[in-house]
């Protein structure tokens, strides 16, 4: 991919973390993470272009592995796994101040093609239908990681990661031969001979100072964890459907990702999911992320007024869930 590096220099140097859209530099946000924020620059160097941008970053050494393991893992999975990726870059710039900010780069996708606005427009089948292709986009993650016992992927497999390859707005349907696109390798998790090779310290940066210890010790390993779990992971995408206000479908969804485990996927021996552990589960997790962006606003408020620092991270608006 071609990318004006002086645009993003530009679009950074004019950023206002805290009012995005007010920045000096056009740009629309895309989409807003717990660590990372996208946005469409409205440059010619960077039109049709999703830019995630990630100061997470503080030296060399660590830009070089994140690098090269943000590489790896789209190439794996688009040529070895067999997933398809958008095209994708990464670019990175020190600041005036010394600050790295780095942007994980991509083809920007056609908003209503992502998962979680797609879900709102396909009748019920199609929607059955979308989530048994992401099912089975998901099997050919752990059939590599069942014949490659010496590397491991892990991969978020929510339905706002995936987009619709050539969705029709005028008439959107799922079928069972849906052609999706995962766009969400910015966090590229492997593992080698069963070690984690992303240094999950970098994404603990982005949390209050005063709260690192905490999620480091009880959170932070079954986090990282969780993503390589053919289980959990299905238990995640299917609880993301109360976050994406279409909880209605979450028992006919229980029903399909058992039948799938059941045919497609029998050989993974999954235990049968319950409606009732994806509501337990979907609660905990709405729990944590509600106190956790309450602590980081606390934290933003702290650097602002008490330390007179730069907030250098972008906080989601308010989320319904």
């Amino acid at each position: 991919m071609q990318v004006d590096i002086e645009v993003l220099k530009e679009f950074e140097c004019g950023l206002d973390p805290e009012h995005p859209e007010q920045s000096r530099m056009p740009a629309k946000v895309l989409g807003c993470g717990e660590i990372s924020t996208s946005f469409e620059i409205d440059s010619p160097g960077t039109r049709g272009l999703a830019c995630k941008r990630m100061p997470i970053f503080q030296t060399q050494e660590e830009i070089d592995q994140y690098t090269q393991l943000y590489n790896d893992y789209n190439t794996l999975l688009k040529k070895e796994v067999g997933i398809e990726v958008p095209d994708y870059d990464f670019a990175w710039f020190a600041t005036a101040d010394g600050k790295i900010i780095a942007f994980d780069l991509q083809r920007k996708l056609p908003a209503e093609s992502i998962g979680n606005r797609a879900i709102h427009k396909l009748d019920t089948d199609s929607i059955k239908a979308l989530v048994v292709c992401v099912l089975r986009e998901l099997m050919k993650v752990w059939s590599f990681n069942q014949a490659n016992p010496k590397r491991a992927l892990g991969i978020d497999g929510q339905i706002s990661n995936w987009s619709i390859d050539e969705f029709d707005e005028a008439n959107p349907r799922g079928t069972p031969d849906t052609k999706l696109l995962y766009f969400d390798t910015s966090t590229p998790m492997m593992k080698k001979d069963g070690v984690e090779q992303l240094d999950s310290e970098l994404f603990l940066r982005s949390a209050p100072s005063f709260l690192r210890w905490v999620i480091r010790w009880f959170f932070l390993e079954s986090v990282m964890t969780r993503y390589y779990d053919a289980r959990l992971v299905t238990i995640d995408l299917i609880a993301n459907f109360y976050k994406e206000q279409r909880p209605e479908l979450v028992p006919m969804l229980v029903d399909a990702a058992n039948e799938f485990y059941h045919t497609e996927g029998r050989e993974l021996g999954i235990a049968p999911l319950t409606e009732k552990e994806i509501r337990a589960y979907y609660s905990g997790d709405k729990t944590i992320w509600i106190v956790f962006l309450a602590l980081r606003r606390f934290d933003r408020w702290l650097h602002k007024y008490l330390f007179r620092k730069p907030y250098v991270y972008i906080l989601p608006g308010k989320i319904k869930r």
